[in-house]
């Protein structure tokens, strides 16, 4: 397993790689069904960055290189991966006796989505064996009668493509989305917060009939709001305490690129400490591949409020994110400090009850208050019962002030 041991120990290096040179370094390097080659890839490209893999699909259909469809192929099922699918890698050769489909991806939502993938229209495809492959994973109950066909393609010349779907029998059930537009979706799928965002962004997927537009404006709509909300929670008055001013803060915050930086470099450190390879889901947070290791991070800027300099809002989407794994993590990061604070998701849980909130139309959001006593420790304030939670215990050094 040479690619995953390099992988695991010099990231990097294998970052800095195409993904020509890194399908030779997997297994024995001969993608093909079963092979050892294709389970090192496809647990590679469940591990890297979303900007890697509209890097990887673009080199896949320029390059032309030998396995470059294949390679395709699981990129773009990667890809469905990060918008939460479900998703069940086919086959790269067609078999006798094996359904020869690309990939089957399932929604949150329960609805199946036969996926093919396609890096040009040179070729005329066959659109009935495309529903055939349907059709006979509906005789076998692994999908429903009301599934549906997507063609991913690379190239954006597709005019012919489109045609041969709209004139056919199956119009009403498949549709094309390009390479690039997938991963755009992606990207915009990362920099939001809430679920049922993610869910209109998957619905463009299933085939609708769209004379009346207002289910494809209500998703663009959704969804602009949504990017725009996904900043980093205001601070929030509790009754008790009140956020410092704005107009005393050090830091300036338009440019949210500081924020996602400062974010990187501590999940950065603390996945090395933890020796996990975390993947993004949204902006604020990340889980390993096999979604049992989940962190929620947040970024406070510096107050000049001289006892109360860090405010955080912890939010219940992000509570429950973190709650539904036994590693779930709610990280904490403060712009000018070198250290950061991972608190377990049961210590949170502890704490809550300790912790005044707030009700808004963002949802429900508990206030978190750092300060720094006499003695140089960190802890999380609380006005409600004067138990501080001492986060000594959580701290993770080494990140870049």
């Amino acid at each position: 397993m040479a690619l995953l041991s390099i992988w695991a120990n010099s990231a990097d290096a294998v970052l800095s790689l195409s993904i020509k040179q890194i399908v030779t370094m997997a297994g024995d390097g001969r993608l093909v069904d079963g092979s050892e080659c294709s389970v090192e890839l496809r647990t590679f490209l469940s591990q890297v960055p979303s900007e890697k893999l509209a890097e990887y699909a673009e080199f896949c259909l320029t390059s032309g290189f030998e396995k470059s469809g294949e390679t395709l192929q699981d990129v773009v099922n990667e890809l469905g991966r990060r918008l939460d699918f479900e998703v069940t890698n086919g086959r790269y050769q067609g078999s006798s006796n094996a359904v020869g489909n690309d990939g089957l991806w399932l929604s949150p939502e329960g609805h199946h989505l036969l996926v093919e993938v396609k890096t040009t229209d040179a070729y005329r495809v066959s659109l009935d064996t495309i529903a055939k492959y349907r059709n006979s994973l509906s005789d076998q109950n692994k999908i429903d009668s009301s599934s549906s066909m997507l063609l991913v393609v690379g190239r954006k010349d597709t005019g012919e493509l489109e045609a041969q779907v709209r004139g056919s029998r199956h119009a009403w059930d498949m549709r094309l989305i390009g390479v690039g537009a997938l991963i755009d979706l992606v990207r915009l799928k990362e920099n939001t917060e809430d679920e049922a965002t993610g869910m209109k962004m998957r619905s463009i997927l299933v085939p609708r009939e769209y004379t009346r537009l207002d289910s494809l404006i209500d998703v663009i709509f959704a969804t602009a709001q949504d990017v725009e909300a996904s900043t980093e929670p205001e601070p929030l008055s509790d009754g008790n305490q009140q956020p410092p001013s704005k107009e005393k803060s050090h830091w300036d915050f338009t440019d949210t690129g500081l924020v996602d930086q400062k974010r990187e470099e501590i999940l950065n450190e603390f996945s090395r400490q933890h020796g996990v390879k975390l993947v993004r889901k949204s902006r604020a947070t990340y889980w390993t591949a096999d979604r049992t290791f989940r962190v929620a991070c947040t970024i406070s800027k510096r107050y000049e409020e001289p006892k109360d300099p860090y405010w955080f809002a912890f939010g219940h989407k992000w509570r429950e994110f973190i709650k539904a794994s036994d590693q779930g993590y709610f990280v904490l990061g403060c712009m000018d400090l070198n250290i950061a604070f991972a608190i377990p998701s049961s210590i949170m849980e502890a704490k809550l009850p300790d912790l005044n909130a707030t009700d808004n139309e963002r949802g429900h959001w508990w206030h978190i208050v750092i300060r720094q006593l006499d003695n140089k420790q960190y802890v999380i304030t609380s006005s409600r019962t004067g138990n501080h939670l001492d986060l000594t215990p959580y701290v993770i050094h080494n990140v870049r002030g």
